[in-house]
């Protein structure tokens, strides 16, 4: 509806302009002398443009969209954007109004002064224009048009166009360098006891020791057979693999991207251990990942972290009570929420009686600090062996001060 509306204004002010050009012409004719031809000559030149103008495609206009960072953006980095115009027929134009139209996503982040600018083309083919989004949001941003708009000089003919020029923009979350620590033994709220595998790392050799049922052939240390007519094997390094799933409360909160910050930072840090990670994330688009390590996992909880929304249907016990159940091995489980409450506390504690320790992580902004009542929720919790601490953003890198190894 509005651009047929815009059609039939721009058809009747062109052709309100050959009425002009025809009663300046009528009036010179029947008028005759030097006054009334001037008049007309001079304005023949402004509406011969404005007619020109009128027929002028600005889809002869093509945008390429050019970004100074690939695949590596992280929430609060600066990105600079470039609008590259060329046009086949340099067609004179006074003025070209040029503007990057945002996504919703974007449009609060960065105001819509900073990414229009006027340009003046002339008889120039080719035009640009740079912008920089200071500090972006995190998430999956699209990007569709530009809008261009110009005019003649008496602003009687408008055109507007807006011409496609596709971009995706990934914007992982931010994340701080922390250290982690299992929380296998003890902390300083009291003792909980840890379901710990051990898995035989065989990159690292300790020493030779006789074959025993169960060994690979690949163990098998040829050399050392060889001089003792013994099937001899590798002994190698035992280190303790910790299973970790987290559970993401993605409730409507303001603290939401501090959760989702401190969320990405403790999985780096988690993997970075070589231990393995789980996520559930449960809201209108319910997301869960198994346990698993390396870099591919990584990858795809990063991936989720960056488009994840605080638009959860569920309360957190409910996911802790329904959604858990589906793990079914030993694993440390850390939940990672903005509320806490006695129903979170029940739920999480059925969680610690069956298979493992429970972390719970209370994220808050700035002067929010927990309440009397959650006070006393976290004293019932320390007594069920829940550990629960809340941080505020300058306290992600202390996570774990508190965890003591045994």
């Amino acid at each position: 509806m509005k651009r047929t509306w815009q059609w039939i204004k721009s058809l009747f002010k062109t052709i309100l302009l050959f009425v002009f050009l025809g009663l300046a012409f009528s009036y010179s004719m029947f008028q005759g002398g030097f006054v009334s031809w001037f008049l007309f000559y001079s304005f023949l030149p402004f509406g011969v443009y404005s007619v020109l103008l009128a027929f002028y495609p600005l889809a002869d206009i093509e945008v390429e969209r050019m970004m100074d960072k690939h695949g590596d953006l992280r929430s609060g980095d600066s990105l600079t954007v470039t609008i590259h115009l060329k046009r086949r027929i340099p067609f004179p134009l006074f003025f070209l109004v040029v503007e990057d139209v945002m996504p919703e996503s974007l449009q609060y982040a960065f105001p819509k002064s900073d990414r229009k600018i006027v340009l003046f083309p002339g008889f120039k083919r080719e035009s640009k224009f740079v912008y920089t989004i200071k500090e972006i949001p995190r998430g999956e941003h699209f990007l569709t048009n530009v809008r261009l708009k110009t005019a003649d000089a008496i602003g009687l003919i408008e055109k507007e166009a807006f011409i496609k020029s596709k971009a995706e923009i990934l914007v992982y979350p931010a994340y701080i360098d922390m250290m982690y620590r299992s929380l296998e033994s003890r902390y300083d709220q009291g003792m909980t006891s840890s379901k710990v595998k051990l898995q035989k790392d065989t990159s690292m050799v300790s020493g030779i020791r006789e074959y025993q049922p169960g060994d690979r052939v690949s163990w098998v240390h040829w050399k050392a057979t060889a001089k003792t007519n013994t099937i001899m094997t590798k002994e190698f390094e035992e280190k303790e693999s910790h299973d970790v799933l987290i559970v993401l409360d993605r409730s409507p909160s303001e603290s939401f991207e501090l959760m989702v910050k401190f969320t990405a930072s403790i999985t780096r840090a988690i993997l970075r251990r070589n231990a393995q990670v789980g996520m559930i994330s449960m809201g209108k688009d319910p997301t869960s990942f198994p346990i698993r390590g390396g870099d591919y996992q990584r990858q795809q909880l990063f991936y989720h972290l960056a488009k994840v929304a605080g638009d959860s249907p569920f309360p957190l016990e409910k996911v802790l009570t329904e959604e858990v159940s589906y793990f079914q091995q030993a694993v440390t489980m850390i939940v990672i929420t903005s509320k806490l409450t006695q129903e979170v506390i029940e739920s999480a504690s059925s969680h610690a009686k069956r298979r493992g320790v429970v972390a719970l992580f209370v994220i808050r902004s700035q002067n929010q600090p927990l309440s009397p009542e959650e006070l006393n929720w976290r004293e019932m919790a320390s007594a069920r062996g829940i550990w629960v601490r809340a941080l505020l953003e300058n306290e992600f890198v202390d996570a774990f001060k508190e965890v003591k190894r045994a």
